[in-house]
This record gives structure tokens, sequence and C-alpha cells, in this order.
């Protein structure tokens, strides 16, 4: 567990948004290279590791990207406006301080608003949008700021560290989807599979599942699976009939997401997940969501398909800088993940 605790504060403190994954993906290949015979970064940026073996060959994935923001403009005074990458919910960003990354270091700024001492009466009743919005970095003028490196397409994330909260209770930034990258370099650390491994580390997930798209084409395993995080319905302001999930009660099986609009999973892949789960007594939930979608969409869509499983992490306030999970979860889901590779083989003979 510590060294999950670990590695997952590494990955979580790092700043990686879409498109600009770099810093997270070394820290996966700094973790996983003892475990696989050969590293190497794809034409779109997604960071393949392979450990050579039998078949089925089994692509794992986990996107490595964050939602942030980027530099859309720079007023004559130096204030910084910006679009959204990813989906956020506008009230989460306003007073968050960021990190802008130039090309010469970070340059650290606050995002603000109109303030509402200067607000009508029926404004400071309404949610403050994002165009509304803008970043403060104590500059006095456009040229400023651009001497600081900072120019249109800059990318921005939220400057928020790692922390303990009570037991095995965490708090971070990108928890989605780190989690799921830590679940899927500790399921290399521990299996002991005879198949053929492709470790996926994807970019832009939250822009599109581009990443997982080309990886999976480029690879073209027999099976996948994804790690990634679900919502549980275990806190104030969601209901359990709308997201039965719980935080602490083990790793999730997605049946479908997206009302099926994304994943069904097959019934084969379903028989070797939840049959892995049960001969390992791992505890596990499952799943059957109408919103949000994995890059096991994009997976299973690819060639001529690829069955494909998710396995999830429980996470409160996803796509938020304040996310929340148990370490138990991840060290459950690896388990289910390290076991599922061994178990591979049993289910699908000869890649099929």
């Amino acid at each position: 567990m510590s060294d999950i605790k670990r590695v997952l504060e590494k990955l979580s403190n790092a700043h990686g948004i879409s498109g600009w994954e770099g810093s997270v993906q070394r820290i996966v290949q700094d973790e996983i290279s003892p475990y696989v015979d050969e590293v190497r970064v794809d034409k779109l940026g997604n960071l393949i590791a392979t450990k050579k073996g039998e078949s089925p060959s089994i692509m794992i994935d986990a996107h490595a990207d964050e939602i942030g923001l980027m530099v859309k403009q720079i007023d004559e005074k130096g204030f910084i406006r910006f679009i959204r990458i990813g989906g956020w919910f506008d009230q989460t960003l306003l007073n968050q301080r960021v990190i802008i990354h130039t090309s010469s270091g970070a340059v650290v700024g606050v995002i603000g608003s109109k303030p509402p001492h200067v607000m009508k009466d029926e404004d400071r009743k309404k949610v403050v949008e994002a165009k509304d919005m803008f970043i403060d970095i104590g500059c006095s003028s456009q040229e400023e700021a651009e001497r600081l490196g900072i120019l249109p397409g800059t990318p921005i994330s939220i400057d928020r560290e790692f922390a303990p909260l009570q037991g095995d209770i965490v708090t971070g930034k990108a928890f989605d989807n780190r989690a799921g990258l830590v679940v899927m370099i500790e399921a290399l650390k521990r299996t002991k599979t005879k198949s053929t491994i492709y470790a996926v580390a994807a970019v832009q997930e939250e822009v599109g599942l581009k990443g997982a798209k080309t990886a999976a084409f480029g690879l073209d395993p027999d099976i996948a699976i994804a790690a990634d995080v679900t919502i549980p319905g275990d806190h104030p302001g969601i209901e359990k009939k709308d997201a039965p999930i719980e935080m602490g009660k083990g790793p999730v099986l997605v049946l479908a997401d997206g009302s099926g609009r994304g994943l069904i999973a097959s019934p084969q892949v379903i028989e070797w997940l939840v049959g892995t789960a049960k001969e390992f007594e791992i505890p596990v939930q499952l799943e059957a969501s109408d919103g949000g979608t994995t890059d096991a969409t994009a997976i299973h869509l690819t060639r001529s398909g690829i069955p494909t499983g998710v396995i999830s992490v429980a996470t409160r306030y996803i796509h938020s800088p304040v996310e929340v999970l148990n370490l138990k979860d991840i060290d459950r889901a690896a388990d289910l993940m390290a076991r599922s590779l061994e178990t591979a083989s049993r289910y699908f003979r000869d890649g099929a």
C-alpha cells in the first residue's frame, strides 16, 4: 500500500494536460521499465511498453492526460483569457491557482472574475462561466506576459498537491486517470502471465479517446483491458439509484457505459473478468452506466473489433482538483488486472 501511495502521489502531482503528457509518462516509464522488454513512444505520443510472451496478446491501457486549460489571449493589461481542455464544471475553476507551462518554465497564476461586491443581485445568483474568468499572473501589460514565454496555445494546469485524508483515503488532482496508471503499473509488477502484454499510457483521452484508438490500431491485440475511474454514489448530493457504486468496496467492472453508446462488454469478457475475481476471491462491483465512457470504447471498435473490458476505481468528485479515492480499491484493482492477465489464455484460446 505504501508503494501505491508513493506512485499515486508522484503521478497526481505531475502536470500533463491532454497533448502534454510527457512528464507523466516519464514517471510511468521509470516505474515499469524493469518489468518489460521494450518501451517506446508512438507517433501520437502514447507510451507503449511491451512484455514479450505467448498468445493471447493483451493490451492494458490507462490514459495519462488530465483535463486542463490553454491560453487563448492576453489583454493589454496582462490578464489571460483561456479555453478549457476537457470536461470542466465551471464552478470548480473559479479562484483556483494554476500553473502556466511555458518553454522557459512554470508561471503561477490565479483564476479571477468580477468580484461579487460589484455585481447586481441577479448576477450573484448565477454561476460564473469560464468565458467570464481570466488568469492574473501579476503582470501589468501584454508585453510583460509575453516576455515570460506566455503565448496563445500555452498549456495550463491546476496547482494542487496530493494529501492524505483519514485511513486509506487520499485526495488530489488528476486521479482521473493517474489512479488507472497506478493500477496498470502495479499489475505489471505483480503478474506472472505468459501472454504478450502491451501496456499503454495513452494520450488525449479527455478530448476524444484519441491515443487509445491509434495505439490499439497499431498493436492489434487479441484482447484488452482499460483501467480508469468511475463515479460512486456514496456521498451527499447523489443517490444510490443513480450511482450504486461505493468507494472502498473493491474494483468496478463496467458492463456498459454511456447507455450503450460507449462500451457494451461482451459476455466472454465479462465471464473472464468476473470469473477471475471469483477464482481469486477479489471483491468486485458491477456497473451499468448511462453516462461517461473510457478508452475501452475506442479500443473495442478498432480494426475488426477487440474484446475489451474495464476495471475502474471508484473516485469521488472527478474532474475537480480535489478528487478522493481509497487506496485499497487501487490495490484490489491491480490484483484483479494481474490475475486476469494470467487467466486470459483459458478464456481466449488462440487469441479468439
